[in-house]
Protein backbone atom coordinates (compact mmCIF):
# COMPACT_ATOMS: atom_id res chain seq x y z
CA UNK A 1 0.00 0.00 0.00
CA UNK A 2 1.81 3.12 -1.26
CA UNK A 3 0.62 6.32 0.43
CA UNK A 4 3.39 8.66 -0.76
CA UNK A 5 2.67 11.42 -3.28
CA UNK A 6 4.84 13.92 -5.13
CA UNK A 7 4.32 17.67 -5.15
CA UNK A 8 6.91 18.90 -7.60
CA UNK A 9 10.25 17.54 -6.41
CA UNK A 10 8.90 17.13 -2.89
CA UNK A 11 7.83 13.63 -1.86
CA UNK A 12 5.29 13.45 0.96
CA UNK A 13 4.82 10.24 2.96
CA UNK A 14 1.05 10.60 2.53
CA UNK A 15 -1.31 13.11 0.88
CA UNK A 16 -2.64 14.73 4.08
CA UNK A 17 -1.38 18.12 5.26
CA UNK A 18 -2.77 20.53 7.83
CA UNK A 19 -3.89 23.89 6.48
CA UNK A 20 -2.22 27.17 7.34
CA UNK A 21 -3.68 28.99 10.31
CA UNK A 22 -5.39 25.92 11.77
CA UNK A 23 -2.36 24.19 13.31
CA UNK A 24 -0.34 27.11 14.62
CA UNK A 25 3.34 26.18 14.41
CA UNK A 26 2.61 22.58 15.41
CA UNK A 27 3.66 22.89 19.05
CA UNK A 28 0.34 22.29 20.79
CA UNK A 29 -0.55 19.31 18.60
CA UNK A 30 2.87 17.69 18.87
CA UNK A 31 3.06 18.07 22.64
CA UNK A 32 -0.51 17.04 23.48
CA UNK A 33 -1.95 14.84 20.75
CA UNK A 34 0.18 12.92 18.24
CA UNK A 35 3.42 12.48 16.35
CA UNK A 36 3.21 15.19 13.69
CA UNK A 37 5.84 13.42 11.57
CA UNK A 38 3.02 11.04 10.59
CA UNK A 39 1.41 13.80 8.51
CA UNK A 40 2.27 14.40 4.88
CA UNK A 41 3.25 17.95 5.85
CA UNK A 42 2.63 20.72 8.34
CA UNK A 43 1.72 23.99 6.65
CA UNK A 44 2.62 26.75 9.06
CA UNK A 45 0.65 29.76 10.11
CA UNK A 46 1.21 32.52 7.53
CA UNK A 47 4.59 34.23 7.87
CA UNK A 48 5.20 37.88 7.06
CA UNK A 49 8.42 39.87 6.98
CA UNK A 50 7.59 41.66 10.24
CA UNK A 51 5.43 40.39 13.12
CA UNK A 52 1.69 41.09 12.88
CA UNK A 53 -0.69 41.45 15.83
CA UNK A 54 -3.77 40.76 13.73
CA UNK A 55 -7.30 42.09 14.20
CA UNK A 56 -9.09 42.94 17.43
CA UNK A 57 -11.25 40.43 19.33
CA UNK A 58 -13.66 38.81 18.77
CA UNK A 59 -12.13 37.39 15.63
CA UNK A 60 -13.34 33.79 15.46
CA UNK A 61 -16.96 32.63 15.60
CA UNK A 62 -18.80 29.41 14.88
CA UNK A 63 -21.23 29.45 11.97
CA UNK A 64 -23.73 26.83 10.74
CA UNK A 65 -21.55 24.12 9.16
CA UNK A 66 -18.42 26.19 9.52
CA UNK A 67 -16.27 28.84 11.09
CA UNK A 68 -15.76 32.53 10.34
CA UNK A 69 -12.41 34.02 11.25
CA UNK A 70 -10.87 37.46 10.97
CA UNK A 71 -7.54 36.68 12.62
CA UNK A 72 -5.85 39.21 10.37
CA UNK A 73 -2.79 37.11 9.54
CA UNK A 74 -1.34 37.44 13.06
CA UNK A 75 2.11 35.84 13.22
CA UNK A 76 5.55 36.08 14.82
CA UNK A 77 7.33 37.32 11.69
CA UNK A 78 10.12 35.80 9.61
CA UNK A 79 13.02 36.23 12.02
CA UNK A 80 11.20 34.78 15.03
CA UNK A 81 9.84 31.88 12.96
CA UNK A 82 13.30 30.87 11.81
CA UNK A 83 14.90 31.40 15.22
CA UNK A 84 12.16 30.03 17.50
CA UNK A 85 9.57 27.93 15.66
CA UNK A 86 11.22 26.09 12.79
CA UNK A 87 13.60 23.97 14.86
CA UNK A 88 10.72 22.52 16.88
CA UNK A 89 9.08 21.19 13.71
CA UNK A 90 12.33 19.89 12.25
CA UNK A 91 13.33 18.12 15.44
CA UNK A 92 10.03 16.26 15.44
CA UNK A 93 10.49 15.07 11.89
CA UNK A 94 7.75 17.16 10.31
CA UNK A 95 7.85 18.04 6.64
CA UNK A 96 7.55 21.83 6.83
CA UNK A 97 5.71 23.94 4.28
CA UNK A 98 5.87 27.62 5.18
CA UNK A 99 2.87 29.72 4.19
CA UNK A 100 4.03 33.24 3.30
CA UNK A 101 2.40 36.61 2.80
CA UNK A 102 3.29 40.16 1.90
CA UNK A 103 1.96 43.55 0.88
CA UNK A 104 3.86 43.60 -2.41
CA UNK A 105 5.74 41.24 -4.69
CA UNK A 106 9.12 42.33 -3.33
CA UNK A 107 8.01 41.69 0.24
CA UNK A 108 6.85 38.18 -0.64
CA UNK A 109 10.26 37.61 -2.24
CA UNK A 110 12.12 38.80 0.87
CA UNK A 111 10.22 36.35 3.07
CA UNK A 112 10.87 33.55 0.57
CA UNK A 113 14.56 34.40 0.44
CA UNK A 114 14.82 34.25 4.22
CA UNK A 115 13.20 30.82 4.22
CA UNK A 116 15.37 29.64 1.34
CA UNK A 117 18.39 30.23 3.56
CA UNK A 118 16.79 28.38 6.48
CA UNK A 119 17.37 24.68 6.96
CA UNK A 120 14.25 22.54 7.21
CA UNK A 121 11.76 24.35 5.00
CA UNK A 122 10.73 21.88 2.30
CA UNK A 123 8.39 24.24 0.44
CA UNK A 124 6.64 27.58 0.58
CA UNK A 125 2.94 28.17 0.03
CA UNK A 126 2.36 31.65 -1.34
CA UNK A 127 -0.87 33.13 -0.02
CA UNK A 128 -2.01 35.41 -2.83
CA UNK A 129 -5.30 36.07 -1.08
CA UNK A 130 -3.52 38.84 0.80
CA UNK A 131 -4.59 42.35 -0.19
CA UNK A 132 -2.24 44.25 -2.47
CA UNK A 133 -2.07 47.35 -0.29
CA UNK A 134 -0.27 49.41 -2.92
CA UNK A 135 -2.80 48.29 -5.52
CA UNK A 136 -5.74 49.24 -3.34
CA UNK A 137 -7.23 45.86 -2.42
CA UNK A 138 -7.23 42.12 -2.96
CA UNK A 139 -5.50 42.26 -6.32
CA UNK A 140 -3.01 39.41 -6.09
CA UNK A 141 -5.68 36.74 -5.70
CA UNK A 142 -8.06 38.06 -8.35
CA UNK A 143 -5.75 39.52 -11.00
CA UNK A 144 -3.75 36.94 -13.00
CA UNK A 145 -1.08 39.49 -13.92
CA UNK A 146 -0.60 40.59 -10.31
CA UNK A 147 -0.47 36.97 -9.18
CA UNK A 148 2.06 36.10 -11.87
CA UNK A 149 4.29 38.97 -10.73
CA UNK A 150 4.31 37.67 -7.15
CA UNK A 151 5.04 34.11 -8.23
CA UNK A 152 7.84 35.28 -10.54
CA UNK A 153 9.54 37.20 -7.73
CA UNK A 154 9.19 34.35 -5.22
CA UNK A 155 10.51 31.86 -7.78
CA UNK A 156 13.69 33.91 -8.07
CA UNK A 157 14.13 33.83 -4.28
CA UNK A 158 13.19 30.27 -3.41
CA UNK A 159 14.80 27.22 -4.99
CA UNK A 160 12.67 24.44 -3.53
CA UNK A 161 9.02 23.49 -4.03
CA UNK A 162 6.75 26.49 -4.60
CA UNK A 163 3.00 26.21 -4.03
CA UNK A 164 0.56 29.03 -4.79
CA UNK A 165 -2.64 29.23 -2.72
CA UNK A 166 -5.52 30.51 -4.82
CA UNK A 167 -8.40 32.72 -3.74
CA UNK A 168 -12.02 31.64 -4.33
CA UNK A 169 -12.75 35.27 -5.20
CA UNK A 170 -10.97 34.89 -8.54
CA UNK A 171 -13.34 35.22 -11.48
CA UNK A 172 -11.57 32.32 -13.19
CA UNK A 173 -9.78 29.65 -11.17
CA UNK A 174 -8.33 28.04 -14.34
CA UNK A 175 -6.85 31.37 -15.42
CA UNK A 176 -5.28 31.98 -12.00
CA UNK A 177 -3.89 28.46 -11.86
CA UNK A 178 -2.34 28.84 -15.31
CA UNK A 179 -0.82 32.19 -14.32
CA UNK A 180 0.90 30.54 -11.35
CA UNK A 181 2.06 27.60 -13.44
CA UNK A 182 3.41 29.92 -16.11
CA UNK A 183 5.76 31.65 -13.67
CA UNK A 184 7.23 28.49 -12.22
CA UNK A 185 4.86 27.32 -9.49
CA UNK A 186 5.28 23.61 -8.73
CA UNK A 187 1.69 23.27 -7.47
CA UNK A 188 -1.43 25.24 -6.63
CA UNK A 189 -3.54 24.86 -3.50
CA UNK A 190 -7.18 25.86 -3.14
CA UNK A 191 -9.43 27.15 -1.83
CA UNK A 192 -8.84 29.81 0.76
CA UNK A 193 -11.72 31.02 2.91
CA UNK A 194 -14.78 32.73 1.43
CA UNK A 195 -15.66 36.28 2.60
CA UNK A 196 -18.52 36.22 5.09
CA UNK A 197 -20.02 37.96 8.10
CA UNK A 198 -22.33 37.42 11.07
CA UNK A 199 -24.71 39.85 12.79
CA UNK A 200 -26.05 39.86 16.35
CA UNK A 201 -29.72 40.82 16.04
CA UNK A 202 -29.95 41.71 19.73
CA UNK A 203 -27.26 44.37 19.58
CA UNK A 204 -27.71 45.08 15.85
CA UNK A 205 -23.95 44.89 15.54
CA UNK A 206 -21.50 42.69 13.64
CA UNK A 207 -20.29 39.74 15.71
CA UNK A 208 -16.70 40.11 14.52
CA UNK A 209 -14.75 43.22 15.51
CA UNK A 210 -13.50 43.41 11.93
CA UNK A 211 -17.12 43.16 10.65
CA UNK A 212 -16.26 40.56 8.00
CA UNK A 213 -14.10 37.45 7.97
CA UNK A 214 -13.43 34.26 6.06
CA UNK A 215 -15.81 31.29 6.08
CA UNK A 216 -14.32 27.78 6.23
CA UNK A 217 -15.60 24.31 7.05
CA UNK A 218 -18.18 21.95 5.53
CA UNK A 219 -20.31 24.85 4.27
CA UNK A 220 -17.76 25.64 1.55
CA UNK A 221 -16.92 22.06 0.51
CA UNK A 222 -19.13 21.88 -2.63
CA UNK A 223 -17.64 25.14 -3.89
CA UNK A 224 -14.11 23.98 -3.15
CA UNK A 225 -14.67 20.66 -4.92
CA UNK A 226 -15.84 22.43 -8.05
CA UNK A 227 -12.86 24.78 -8.07
CA UNK A 228 -10.36 21.96 -7.50
CA UNK A 229 -11.96 20.06 -10.38
CA UNK A 230 -11.61 23.13 -12.63
CA UNK A 231 -8.01 23.79 -11.62
CA UNK A 232 -6.91 20.18 -12.11
CA UNK A 233 -8.29 20.19 -15.66
CA UNK A 234 -6.44 23.42 -16.46
CA UNK A 235 -2.82 22.82 -15.42
CA UNK A 236 -0.22 20.07 -15.53
CA UNK A 237 1.20 20.78 -12.08
CA UNK A 238 -0.26 19.11 -8.96
CA UNK A 239 -3.33 20.56 -7.27
CA UNK A 240 -3.74 20.50 -3.49
CA UNK A 241 -7.38 20.58 -2.39
CA UNK A 242 -8.92 22.01 0.75
CA UNK A 243 -12.21 23.42 1.97
CA UNK A 244 -14.46 21.59 4.39
CA UNK A 245 -12.51 18.35 4.63
CA UNK A 246 -13.68 16.72 7.86
CA UNK A 247 -13.34 13.00 7.09
CA UNK A 248 -11.36 10.59 4.93
CA UNK A 249 -14.36 10.40 2.59
CA UNK A 250 -14.17 14.17 2.06
CA UNK A 251 -10.45 13.93 1.30
CA UNK A 252 -11.00 11.11 -1.18
CA UNK A 253 -13.64 13.16 -2.99
CA UNK A 254 -11.10 15.95 -3.49
CA UNK A 255 -8.59 13.48 -4.87
CA UNK A 256 -11.18 12.03 -7.25
CA UNK A 257 -11.83 15.58 -8.44
CA UNK A 258 -8.14 15.96 -9.31
CA UNK A 259 -6.22 16.80 -6.14
CA UNK A 260 -2.86 15.11 -5.64
CA UNK A 261 -2.96 15.95 -1.93
CA UNK A 262 -5.27 17.65 0.54
CA UNK A 263 -5.16 20.03 3.48
CA UNK A 264 -7.26 19.68 6.62
CA UNK A 265 -8.23 22.96 8.28
CA UNK A 266 -11.34 23.64 10.33
CA UNK A 267 -11.57 19.96 11.31
CA UNK A 268 -8.49 20.49 13.51
CA UNK A 269 -10.58 22.76 15.76
CA UNK A 270 -13.39 20.22 16.00
CA UNK A 271 -11.09 17.26 16.68
CA UNK A 272 -7.34 17.64 17.18
CA UNK A 273 -6.89 14.08 15.87
CA UNK A 274 -8.75 14.77 12.62
CA UNK A 275 -5.81 14.93 10.21
CA UNK A 276 -4.23 11.72 11.49
CA UNK A 277 -7.58 9.94 11.37
CA UNK A 278 -7.98 11.05 7.76
CA UNK A 279 -4.59 9.53 6.87
CA UNK A 280 -5.72 6.25 8.40
CA UNK A 281 -9.11 6.45 6.69
CA UNK A 282 -7.57 6.97 3.25
CA UNK A 283 -5.32 3.96 3.76
CA UNK A 284 -8.31 1.83 4.80
CA UNK A 285 -10.28 2.94 1.74
CA UNK A 286 -7.44 2.03 -0.60
CA UNK A 287 -7.04 -1.40 0.98
CA UNK A 288 -10.77 -2.03 0.82
CA UNK A 289 -10.91 -1.12 -2.87
CA UNK A 290 -7.69 -2.84 -3.89
CA UNK A 291 -5.88 0.38 -4.75
CA UNK A 292 -2.13 -0.22 -4.54
CA UNK A 293 -1.10 3.46 -4.67
CA UNK A 294 -3.07 6.42 -3.34
CA UNK A 295 -1.91 8.53 -6.30
CA UNK A 296 -4.18 6.43 -8.51
CA UNK A 297 -7.15 8.18 -6.90
CA UNK A 298 -6.13 11.54 -8.34
CA UNK A 299 -8.44 12.61 -11.15
CA UNK A 300 -10.19 9.25 -11.33
CA UNK A 301 -13.66 10.78 -11.19
CA UNK A 302 -15.93 9.11 -13.73
CA UNK A 303 -17.48 11.82 -15.87
CA UNK A 304 -19.49 11.02 -18.99
CA UNK A 305 -18.03 12.59 -22.09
Amino acid sequence: MELSVNIGALELKNPVMVASGTFGYGEEFAESFYDISKLGAVVTKGISLAPRAGNEMPRVIESPSGLINSIGLANVGLAAFVAEKLSFLVERGATVIANILGEGAKEYAKVAAGLNDASGVAAVEVNISCPNVKGGGIAFGTDPKAAAKVVKEVRKSFGRTLIVKLSPQASSIPEMARAAEGEGADAVSLINTIPAMAIDSRTRMPVLANVTGGLSGPAIKPIALRMVYEAARSVKIPVIGMGGIMTATDAIEFMLAGASAVQVGTANFVSPMAALEIVEGIESYCREHGISSVSRLTGSLKVDG
